[in-house]
C-alpha cells in the first residue's frame, strides 16, 4: 500500500478501504509517524485524546481483531474543505463479533488534517452506546454516566 502522496481525499479513501480489507492494520499505514486522535464523544470508554506512533495504532487494531471485523464500508461522504488538507468524512462500519457472529453497524464522523498523504491529526465521533455494546462494555458506560463523584 502506498503510504504517501496524492490528495486528502485519497488518503481516506484508502483508510477506509483497508478498514474493511483482510489486513486491517494497514490503516496504520495512512498515518503519520506520531499523530494525535480526539474522540470527544467518547463517552469516558476511551480517552478525549490520544498521541501515538504509527505502530502502536497498528498493535492497536491487530488487537481488535480478536473482537471484531469490519465487512463493508457503506454510506461514505467524503466533503473537501476551503483547506486542502482538511476532509470530513461521513461513514459506516459493517461488521461481525468474533465471539458470536453476530452483525452491527457503527456510524463515524472524521474531521482528518492530512500532511503529504498522511493522517496527522483526527477528531472522530460515534454513538459511544453503540460502541460500549460493540465491546461488551455498557456496565462499565453506565457505571461512569450514574457516577455522582
Amino acid at each position: 500500500m502506498s503510504t504517501t502522496g496524492g490528495s486528502a481525499r485519497q488518503t481516506i479513501e484508502r483508510f477506509l478501504e483497508a478498514a474493511v480489507s483482510q489486513e486491517p492494520g494497514d490503516m496504520a499505514d495512512c498515518y503519520a509517524d506520531r499523530f494525535v486522535i480526539e474522540m470527544p464523544f467518547a463517552g469516558g470508554l476511551a480517552p478525549e485524546r490520544t498521541e501515538m506512533t504509527r505502530e502502536a495504532f497498528r498493535a492497536r487494531v491487530t488487537a481488535g481483531l480478536a473482537a471484531r471485523r469490519y465487512t463493508r464500508a457503506v454510506d461514505v461522504r467524503i466533503h473537501e474543505t476551503a483547506d486542502p488538507e482538511v476532509v470530513v468524512a461521513e461513514y459506516r462500519l459493517e461488521g461481525h463479533k468474533i465471539a458470536d457472529a453476530s452483525s452491527f453497524s457503527l456510524a463515524f464522523v472524521m474531521v482528518v488534517t492530512i500532511r503529504d498523504g498522511l493522517i496527522v491529526h483526527s477528531r472522530d465521533y460515534s454513538n459511544p452506546i453503540d460502541g460500549a455494546r460493540l465491546l461488551g462494555r455498557i456496565p462499565q458506560l453506565v457505571a461512569m454516566l450514574t457516577d455522582a463523584g
